[in-house]
């Protein structure tokens, strides 16, 4: 059994100087071979991710984050091309002056180096970070779930064969294993590592938080409402929940809450629920809302308890609560929210300016749907995550974040 990863870390920090060496051209070229390789091994990813597949419960609300069919590998191939044809996010110069010494002072981007990212059940993370941080000349690795395992693993194998065709170091990308004694490790590797992203779960989160000696940039779970106000155009409403709720429900952006006006509550939720009864989802109502939905005869349906409030779902569920009004709505958001999506639907222009400015999360939306707060939705090509912190990224943290800063100083024998 093996007892370290010190080996796996310290060919990270080594291969950082091959990365960076690597020009544009050679890195929009490598990206478009790798993404290449995998239309070409869809087959073989698919059976590796099968594996994985049989080994979870298809109930499991973790499964369709898990599952990769043709149409999603050829989906990560064309964000790929997409990541490959983003602009160079290194080399930007920030300032320049020439100081009365005649130092001339330069601030650039440069890569961060070393980003470690662990994970749980999303393959598509593995081909997305290695995307990214080939792109912006940062090595990457990676630390997935056991139950994504064989499929990770083909996925790094794919990737690592095209750096080997280019004659680079495969430890550009590399997969961890999966024991948990190695994740302690992987946190505290300051001598190697640069920086941590964790993307998962919030206990994941924590962990993290609490073990990391390692800097680290948080990606967080989403607790994400919807708020009905009196003046909303409820058709549009419900168009917008049932998207939110229905469309993917097992992703961070996924609808968790509606809030709706008291005014308001009896003709939207008659208007919700044939889409809601369509898909199935299980509603966890507060007294007012079980009241109106038990008389609209909805079936899959429980009066809510106070932890259904603040609850990420991932899963065809969601709770609804109906509210006085705007300021209960704001109490309500304010103390449940976990700061990554928020939405209001509303035609009233003061309410909707206060919303957005008062509504402390990554994304605010007025009249649209929460599952829009994606770095592929965004115009930004490729994720890591939605980072729900406030230093160094929040919101999608794409391509243009995975660098710091770096100062240039050029003189001519000038002593202090």
């Amino acid at each position: 059994m093996k007892e370290s990863i010190q080996e796996e870390l310290k060919a990270a920090h080594e291969a950082t100087s091959a990365v960076k060496r690597l020009t544009d051209n050679a890195k929009q070229e490598l990206l478009r071979d790798i993404a290449s390789a995998l239309e070409q091994r869809v087959d073989d990813i698919i059976r590796e991710n099968k594996k994985d597949l049989e080994r979870m419960d298809s109930e499991d609300p973790r499964y369709d984050r898990l599952l990769l069919d043709e149409d999603r590998i050829l989906a990560l191939s064309t964000s790929l091309i997409d990541v490959a044809g983003l602009p160079d996010p290194t080399g930007t110069l920030i300032s320049r002056k020439e100081l009365e010494n005649g130092l001339l002072v330069e601030k650039k981007t440069v890569p961060l180096g070393v980003v470690g990212v662990i994970y749980e059940s999303r393959p598509n993370v593995t081909v997305d970070v290695a995307a990214l941080c080939i792109r912006s000349g940062n090595v990457c690795v990676l630390r997935g779930g056991s139950d994504a395992w064989y499929t990770n693993s083909i996925l790094v194998e794919i990737i690592q064969e095209v750096l080997q065709h280019h004659q680079l170091n495969v430890h550009i990308v590399q997969l961890l294993p999966t024991d948990r004694a190695f994740v302690s490790e992987l946190l505290s590797a300051t001598q190697y590592v640069d920086i941590i992203i964790p993307r998962g779960s919030q206990a994941l989160i924590d962990l993290v938080r609490e073990q990391a000696k390692v800097p680290i940039i948080e990606t967080g779970a989403g607790v994400c409402h919807t708020y009905v106000e009196q003046t909303g155009d409820l058709d549009k409403a419900a168009k917008i929940i049932a998207n939110a709720k229905i469309q993917r429900p097992s992703v961070c952006n996924a609808l968790d809450t509606v809030l709706v006006d008291r005014k308001v509550a009896k003709d939207l939720l008659a208007k919700v629920v044939p889409y809601f009864q369509e898909s199935s989802v299980k509603i966890y109502a507060d007294e007012a809302a079980f009241s109106i939905l038990k008389a609209l005869g909805y079936p899959l349906l429980e009066l809510a308890q106070e932890e259904d409030f603040g609850r990420e779902f991932l899963s065809l569920q969601c709770s609804i609560k109906v509210v006085e009004g705007f300021e209960e709505a704001l109490t309500h958001i304010a103390e449940h929210s976990s700061k990554h999506s928020e939405c209001i639907v509303s035609t009233n222009a003061d309410r909707i300016d206060t919303y957005m400015d008062m509504v402390d999360a990554a994304a605010v939306y007025t009249n649209a749907s929460t599952r829009f707060t994606d770095g592929g939705a965004f115009g930004l090509g490729a994720e890591i995550g939605i980072s729900t912190q406030k230093l160094h990224a929040r919101g999608p943290f794409a391509l243009e974040k995975l660098v710091t800063e770096k100062w240039y100083i050029t003189g001519d024998g000038q002593t202090r």
